[in-house]
Parts: C-alpha cells; sequence; structure tokens
C-alpha cells in the first residue's frame, strides 16, 4: 500500500514556501542586526526553531512533531514566516527587492490553500484517537 502524500509538499508549493523561509531567515537578520545583534539572532532562530519543534501530526513526509499541534498552530507559524519576510524586505530597501518578496509571499497563501484546507480537517481527524481510554 502506498502512502498518501498531503498537499503541499509537492515540487511546487513546498518549494516556493521553503523559498520564502529562506528569504525570512537571511532578509530578517539583516534588518535586525543595525538596531541589535541579539535581536536579529533570537528572530532566526525563532523563525528555525519553532516549526521544527511544533508541528502538526501527519503534515509532514517523514517523522513525527516533537510537539504536536493543531493545523491552525502550523498555519500561523507559516504566516509568521511570510510576514517577517515581507516586513524585513521592505525595511531593507530597494523597491524592486519589497515588490518581488511581498508578490512571492502573496503566491504562497494561494498555493498553500490545499494543504491549509487539509491542516484544518486535521485535528478533527485525529481527535477521535485522543479520547481513546
Amino acid at each position: 500500500m502506498t502512502e498518501k502524500k498531503q498537499p503541499g509538499h509537492g515540487f511546487v508549493a513546498g518549494g516556493l514556501r521553503f523559498l520564502t523561509e529562506l528569504i525570512a531567515w537571511v532578509l530578517v537578520p539583516l534588518a535586525l542586526w543595525p538596531r541589535s545583534a541579539f535581536l536579529a539572532i533570537a528572530a532566526v532562530l525563532l523563525l528555525i526553531g519553532l516549526p521544527t519543534l511544533f508541528n502538526t501530526p501527519g503534515d509532514r513526509p517523514r517523522g513525527t512533531p516533537v510537539v504536536p499541534v493543531p493545523g491552525v498552530v502550523t498555519i500561523l507559524l507559516v504566516l509568521l514566516q511570510l510576514a517577517a519576510a515581507t516586513a524585513a524586505a521592505w525595511v531593507l530597501g530597494p523597491l524592486w527587492l519589497a515588490l518581488v518578496v511581498t508578490a512571492l509571499c502573496v503566491l504562497v497563501t494561494v498555493t498553500e490553500q490545499p494543504r491549509w484546507r487539509w491542516l484544518m480537517g486535521a485535528s478533527a481527524r485525529s481527535a477521535p484517537t485522543e479520547r481513546r481510554s
């Protein structure tokens, strides 16, 4: 029996999401560094660490989450990455960069819709197993 791949982990949707994560990981510390090196380092650790620790069961193709969370939390973590990438691009400067990053983040919100629908239903699917005695 083959395991069904969850939505949002394909080449396009997953690749675009990962690209925006990389942009956030690079631009956020660059934007914060002039104000505080501590904040720059803490921000990138949070942007990488939170999605690593907190995940919805069944969302990632391999492995189980360290801390299982409802689908809405995973969606909020993606939105955090997108907002951070967009805000940092606008703070850092050139208009072309801010426009490209903003457009990319809007595109990711479109390509993420099937995954987000699945994530919103993931809590309902796992609820009966949590009530077992």
